[in-house]
């Protein structure tokens, strides 16, 4: 038997207590076809024990205010996220150190892949209608598809499980000066019938911006108070339909859709290249289907297929107010990308000894992208009809000078895997996995402007690069051992690659770097070995050791040359990306709720890291964004009927960040905080909740990356409203 909590609040002496931080949460709302392989389930045939994975409930996210998946992640111990601290400003998330491009993110199992970049910005990404974030940490089961060389990440949905409900949320945002910052607002209603269910849900968030802590100090870029081009607007919406006509069978189709208004704040040093971008749409689609269907007590059969968009523009400036663009460096860019996949899994059970699964994953990528330009210097890339003194020298925003041809990139990525698992006793398995990944590119267009050089004339061209193929192996095993009814020990290796995605394969930088179609995928070697136990009601401990070795890193290097922008004169150095990074990272991860009594449970979790990766042609270099330590505690505690007041405190130590001035970059660290929170609900009735807090409550000043400070203290105050 496996131990396993509800997740939802439960009305204990008549008080509302918060489930256990760290506990494995399976709400009843959890659309269980959009799983993957990482939650504990007592059905051998569909799902194992998670190793050293984590569960975030729709509940937990809610209760500390985790909106985005970028602050949801903060629950967890050997997780973290972080900005980028560059132009783009975008949040990153780190699973044991490895980051977006080597932890796969999905929604309901479908991948959610850029096959430009991948550079996926995980605050876009809200968690009204989210029912659990699953997270694998090193090891991700092969059965998952290709790319997990250093976990999973996946956003489970949420579908009805009532005869007839709904559920509207709202919250309304203030910041340390008492100024309103944004409305948050989420919305369900579904219907689940005996043999079909209808879902449509909603989440809106349009946030006018965030102040700075009270310490900050004014710079010429920065003066305090909100921060300059914080703004942002989300919107999400999902519409699932269910056909259940049995027990074991599911059938289901999704349609899910967002879209993203953003801006990037600006570096607040003096000093900083800061270039000026803006965000006008970033929106992702994804049309599903998903089916399980049982073949006799001892066979099953999953399938997924999906269609899936994404489409975004920058809007990129010369000036910071964001109203002229007159140089090569202000342009409009957008990507267009869309893809169609699906995956087939299968699992037999051999009695009561061995159980097999297999799975086949095909997704086929198409990338367009294109840039208008608002100059152009020498008049190089216009029919001569069009010339004009006002394309030259034009500062006119949105006056397009010209416009390239649209660029494409064709992908397509192939995985089988197989997954065995032998039962040597009712308490001990032992699985063993294996996957082959193959991809090729079939188009790498590119479009080069026409140039000036020296006195000579390159004419505007296109340039077709090189397609190669790629293959990966990928092997695991790992080890369970249930010794009694609340306890596991737990043991697994994962030796998983990822392929190198179109950007570090060909992308130009605008001019800064080198094309290398030769990139070979990365690889990692996981260890890991964990406990857990559980003990009196709703308590638990946990501890998970982790090794990884880290093969064939990619990492941009410098060249020797340098790029000098034709109108503002700006040098940088022009890089490679190459794999030339080896290295290995360990850490240890720590959870422990422990229930007091009726009205108060404590708890929280702790989780350290060591890096040491090479760079051969940077004597200091380092990884950033990733804190040494970093952890929380909490406390849930209900001194009246129906109030529940939960403080927390969130810790991290400091992390390294880079800083680059000119063609030099150095590393140093940054980005040390300790942040006291605190809500408070109270459960007006059995359908209809109220409930406050303030963040960061003591008004910390601090970055997690150079030239980027982070929220001052900040208020809400929400509603919530089931029927």
């Amino acid at each position: 038997m496996k131990v396993k909590s509800t997740g939802t609040l439960a009305l204990i002496g008549a008080a509302v207590v918060l489930p256990p931080l760290a506990a494995n949460a399976q709400e009843p709302d959890v659309y269980n076809l959009g799983e993957i392989h990482v939650t504990a389930s007592t059905d051998r045939l569909q799902q194992f024990d998670q190793f050293g994975g984590a569960v975030v409930s729709n509940t937990q996210m809610a209760t500390y205010g985790k909106d985005s998946l970028d602050k949801a992640v903060a629950l967890v111990p050997g997780v973290n996220a972080s900005t980028s601290g560059n132009q783009r400003n975008e949040t990153n998330i780190y699973v044991h150190g490895f980051d977006r491009w080597q932890v796969p993110l999905s929604i309901d199992g479908i991948p959610i892949y850029l096959p430009a970049d991948n550079r996926l910005d995980f605050s876009r990404f809200l968690t009204g209608d989210v029912s659990e974030v699953q997270i694998a940490k090193g090891y991700a089961s092969v059965l998952d598809g290709p790319g997990a060389m250093g976990g999973w990440i996946n956003l489970v949905t949420r579908k009805p499980s009532k005869p007839y409900e709904g559920e509207l949320r709202t919250e309304v945002d203030f910041g340390n000066n008492g100024a309103y910052d944004g409305i948050k607002t989420y919305g369900r209603v579904g219907m689940r019938q005996p043999d079909y269910y209808l879902q449509a849900s909603g989440t809106w968030r349009n946030m006018t911006g965030w102040e700075l802590p009270g310490g900050f100090n004014a710079t010429s870029v920065e003066n305090g108070g909100r921060r300059d081009w914080s703004a942002s607007r989300d919107w999400n919406a999902n519409f699932k339909a269910g056909y259940t006509p049995n027990g074991t069978d599911e059938y289901s189709i999704s349609f899910i859709r967002q879209e993203g208004v953003k801006h990037a704040p600006y570096n607040v040093d003096p000093t900083a290249n800061n270039k000026y971008w803006s965000w006008p749409w970033w929106n992702v689609q994804t049309l599903s289907s998903a089916t399980t269907t049982a073949i006799g007590d001892d066979s099953y059969v999953k399938t997924k297929l999906y269609w899936e968009t994404f489409a975004n523009a920058i809007d990129m400036y010369d000036n910071a107010a964001q109203t002229q663009q007159y140089s090569t460096s202000a342009e409009h860019s957008e990507y267009n990308d869309w893809a169609l996949g699906g995956s087939v899994e299968a699992g037999h059970n051999f009695g009561t000894l061995d159980t097999l699964k297999a799975a086949l994953h095909y997704r086929h990528d198409v990338h367009t992208e294109w840039n208008q330009y608002f100059v152009d210097q020498y008049g190089l890339n216009q029919a001569s009809t069009v010339k004009s003194k006002t394309c030259l020298t034009s500062a006119t925003v949105y006056y397009t000078c010209f416009g390239e041809p649209r660029q494409s990139d064709v992908l397509d990525t192939y995985s089988a895997a197989l997954e065995n698992t032998y039962h040597l006793t009712n308490n001990i398995d032992w699985v063993q996995g294996a996957s082959y990944d193959y991809r090729t590119v079939s188009t790498a267009d590119d479009y080069s402007l026409g140039q000036m050089n020296k006195g000579t004339y390159y004419p505007p061209s296109w340039i077709h690069y090189a397609t190669p193929e790629m293959h990966a192996f990928n092997w695991q095993t790992a080890a369970i051992w249930r010794y009694s009814d609340t306890s596991k020990l737990y043991a697994n290796v994962s030796d998983r690659t990822r392929f190198p995605t179109v950007f570090e394969l060909y992308s130009s930088r605008f001019g800064t770097a080198a094309s290398n179609p030769d990139l070979k995928p990365e690889r990692a070697i996981n260890f890991q070995l964990g406990w857990t136990t559980a003990f009196a009601p709703k308590s638990q401990f946990s501890v998970d050791v982790y090794y990884a070795r880290i093969l064939d890193l990619i990492q941009s290097l410098p060249t020797g040359q340098i790029y000098t922008d034709p109108i503002t004169k700006k040098q940088s150095a022009i890089t490679q990306n190459q794999n030339v990074g080896n290295g290995y990272r360990y850490g240890v991860d720590l959870s422990a709720d422990y229930f007091v009594n009726d009205q108060l449970t404590v708890g929280g979790n702790l989780s350290a890291i060591k890096n040491d990766v090479t760079n051969p042609s940077v004597s200091n270099f380092q990884l950033t964004g990733i804190p040494g330590l970093k952890g929380m505690v909490y406390a849930s505690y209900a001194p009246i009927e129906k109030l529940t007041l939960t403080p927390s405190v969130e810790f991290a130590n400091t992390r390294w960040t880079s800083k680059t001035i000119g063609t030099t970059t150095t590393y140093f660290t940054t980005g040390a905080y300790v942040l006291a929170n605190l809500s408070a609900e109270y459960q007006v009735h059995q359908n209809l909740s109220v409930s406050a807090g303030v963040r960061n409550i003591f008004d910390q000043n601090y970055y997690e990356s150079w030239g980027y400070p982070s929220q001052g203290q900040n208020y809400f105050v929400a509603m919530k409203a089931t029927f």
